[in-house]
């Protein structure tokens, strides 16, 4: 099986303990309007431009423009010369193929830099999107004792088949309210709840984020009933880490044709250190990464 890459590198305690090499995978399910890479919610992949480097040349259908590209063309094009024929830094897809030997090859290979108990992530966009390929490799990288983590949304049905092959499982979880959640992702938050139980029931491992955002969750009703549901289940396995809004991804929803969506979303200053100690309070183990 080959896997959808959207790109990947290593990175430092972010992505699960120690330094771990990291593959975004393509595609994901929600539709986030703060998403930080919107290039990667397409199953295919997103075409990328830079307008300042697009060359009418590289594309014989005149999809290419006075610096801007006609995506209507683009999608009842088969060939895509502009990628495969011409060498230019103006187009590219947001996305590669990589083989599972070739990942386990390259984490293999990597092994001596996987310092302070580091190991391989898989992120995304959604790396359950790619639900197959993805239990395969894991399982792989497990019988070769690499530490293997996924960063994912909680979605997938299947989720808890996973757990066996993943050391350390980290889950976003954006909204307690279920229409809220819908407004603003495009999916329910029913799944993501039932496997948020079934993790901090079994999983040995657990790391909760929520991202706070303004006029979205950035409040203290919601928080509370946050609290409320984590309360219910075992928690000494669990971490929990709030993150604050960012526009870090702003520039990307243009360069892949899309209109961002987020207006104030930054919340005040003191209020992720307010929130964090609500959740302390309550006996949860609150981190920074």
């Amino acid at each position: 099986m080959k896997l959808k890459i959207l790109k990947k590198g290593f990175n430092y305690s972010q992505d699960g303990p120690g330094n771990r090499l990291v593959y975004h995978l393509q595609g994901c399910n929600m539709s986030c309007r703060w998403c930080a890479n919107p290039e990667s919610i397409s199953s295919g992949g997103s075409l990328m431009i830079e307008k300042e480097k697009l060359l009418e040349a590289v594309c014989p259908y005149g999809a290419i423009r006075e610096g801007g590209l006609n995506r209507h063309i683009c999608s009842d094009c088969h060939n895509q010369p502009c990628l495969h024929e011409y060498k230019n830094q103006g187009i590219h897809l947001s996305c590669f193929e990589m083989s599972e030997d070739e990942i386990l090859d390259e984490a293999e290979a990597s092994s001596t830099l996987f310092f302070d108990h580091g190991g391989v992530t898989f992120s995304g966009g959604e790396p359950t999107f790619q639900y197959p390929a993805l239990k395969q490799i894991l399982k792989r990288l497990k019988e070769n004792n690499i530490h293997t983590a996924i960063e994912t949304n909680g979605t997938h049905k299947r989720l808890e088949e996973l757990f066996p092959y993943i050391d350390m499982l980290i889950m976003d979880f954006k909204h307690i309210n279920n229409e809220l959640h819908k407004e603003h992702t495009g999916v329910s938050n029913e799944q993501i709840m039932v496997n948020v139980e079934k993790a901090m029931s079994s999983h040995p491992n657990v790391l909760i984020r929520t991202a706070l955002v303004n006029g979205f969750n950035a409040d203290r009703k919601y928080i509370n009933e946050f609290l409320s549901f984590y309360k219910q289940f075992n928690h000494e396995n669990t971490q929990f880490e709030l993150l604050k809004f960012h526009e870090y991804g702003k520039e990307k929803w243009e360069q892949c044709g899309l209109t961002y969506q987020m207006e104030s979303g930054y919340i005040r200053e003191g209020l992720e250190k307010e929130f964090e100690e609500a959740y302390r309070a309550k006996g949860l183990t609150i981190i920074r990464t």
